[in-house]
């Protein structure tokens, strides 16, 4: 899926949503391809993970958060500059689908400094037999907000890195969007080649 060699565009992706949708689970399974029964994240924790999608080399710098109210403190610094964002609820707690509106959708409108930021509403936990919202609930709200949309398993892997890979897709597709990523990703290159420079080479004396 690439390496860390070297990347054309480095990109800021948040996942947002309730406590316990399975954030940090989805953040695993797509860095990993493997996840564990997760403890509830503490404030915040970033993944960074590096992959090949139309054939540009991208820097996924993916943050995660509590849902919790007492970590909103938090949210100034953790929306600035994003250029993803990913809205996950539970498909079996119909509370944490209707909160997105309610309040995440709200936030996110308060603090993210990106008015183009690319945005999909996950929804979570497809592999449990006891759904509370139909995929047609949210399709629509993905439609009301302008995200894409998908249904995804942690567990099972379903759909979790076309989730990623559809987002940075959309992403490069936004020129506002490219030219943030791309300063980054200059910066990266031009680092590697004065280390490159720097690195003293071997020879004889004549």
């Amino acid at each position: 899926m690439g390496s860390s060699s070297g990347y054309d565009y480095s990109f800021k992706v948040l996942l947002i949503g309730d406590s316990g949708v399975g954030k940090s689970s989805l953040l695993v399974t797509f860095i990993s391809n493997h996840v564990d029964e997760l403890s509830p994240t503490i404030g915040i924790d970033f993944k960074i993970k590096f992959l090949t999608v139309a054939g540009k080399r991208l820097k996924l710098t993916i943050w995660d958060t509590a849902g919790q109210e007492r970590f909103r403190t938090l949210t100034g610094s953790y929306y600035r500059g994003a250029q993803g964002i990913i809205l996950v609820y539970d498909v079996t707690r119909r509370e944490t689908f209707t909160n997105l509106s309610d309040e995440w959708a709200k936030e996110l409108e308060l603090y993210s400094t990106n008015q183009d930021c690319v945005k999909v509403l996950v929804g979570n936990k497809v592999d449990k037999p006891d759904r509370m919202v139909s995929r047609e609930e949210g399709i629509a709200l993905a439609q009301e907000y302008g995200c894409l949309f998908l249904e995804c398993s942690a567990k099972t892997a379903r759909n979790v890195e076309k989730c990623f890979e559809e987002l940075a897709l959309k992403i490069l597709e936004v020129p506002s969007l490219l030219e943030e990523g791309s300063s980054v990703g200059k910066r990266n290159i031009l680092k590697q080649k004065q280390e490159n420079h720097a690195t003293p080479s071997r020879g004889c004396c004549s």
